[in-house]
């Protein structure tokens, strides 16, 4: 695993990368739908702090193994986060088409 701190990085980039797609959504569509565009930036603000509170608070043990287990599951948390944030994006804008 890498450091906490290219961690921590990881999660900013790619929480504000969908922040940033749903505000280019707003934008070009700013009279469609802007409730859900701001659920689902609220969600990912909330998902982006969650996140970070994990990564700041590890187990209280130490166990290194048990440690390693937790940042493992704080990264397969994140994909599967931003996925879902994704999907709810594309969602959206699929339903301003019909």
């Amino acid at each position: 695993m890498g450091s906490i701190r290219k961690l921590k990085k990881e999660i900013d980039s790619e929480v504000y990368e969908v922040i940033s797609d749903c505000l280019t959504y707003s934008e070009v569509h700013p009279d469609k739908k802007p409730d859900d565009i701001s659920g689902i930036i609220s969600d990912a603000v909330n998902f982006r702090n969650d996140l970070m509170h994990r990564v700041n608070n590890p187990d209280p043990s130490g166990d290194p193994k048990g440690v390693k287990v937790h940042y493992q599951l704080i990264k397969r948390d994140l994909s599967a986060g931003i996925d879902s944030l994704c999907e709810r994006l594309s969602s959206v804008s699929k339903k301003k088409k019909k």
